[in-house]
């Protein structure tokens, strides 16, 4: 299915953790925008996870972001905040159908 312009539809932000020092000189991450692009969001899958003796379930979804320098600099690092979830970002590729967006693959935890 090809993408065009309309088909952005969502606002997401990326964010990048960024690292400062508490009173007691220990590192504390803290997260902060990197950008904010219009895109367009797929559910891809949901499941079960087990860590730790708990089973939590997570939802899939793949993002797609018209290419830019900026959008090119994303970092599998960085996170996606969209809904009110944080998205663990999992691939990241060229978009098949056209070059000129970036999907981004996704996870949430629904926990």
């Amino acid at each position: 299915m090809a993408i065009a312009a309309g088909d952005l539809r969502e606002r997401v932000v990326i964010e990048r953790a960024t690292y400062t020092e508490n009173e007691f000189n220990e590192p504390v991450e803290t997260w902060a925008t990197y950008i904010s692009r219009r895109a367009r969001r797929e559910d891809s899958g949901s499941g079960e996870k087990e860590a730790a003796g708990q089973v939590g379930a997570f939802l899939m979804a793949r993002f797609a972001i018209r290419r830019d320098a900026l959008v090119d600099g994303i970092k599998p690092t960085d996170r996606i905040s969209y809904g009110g979830a944080h998205w663990n970002i999992k691939e990241m590729k060229q978009l098949r159908e056209n070059a000129r967006y970036l999907e981004i693959t996704a996870v949430k935890d629904l926990d």
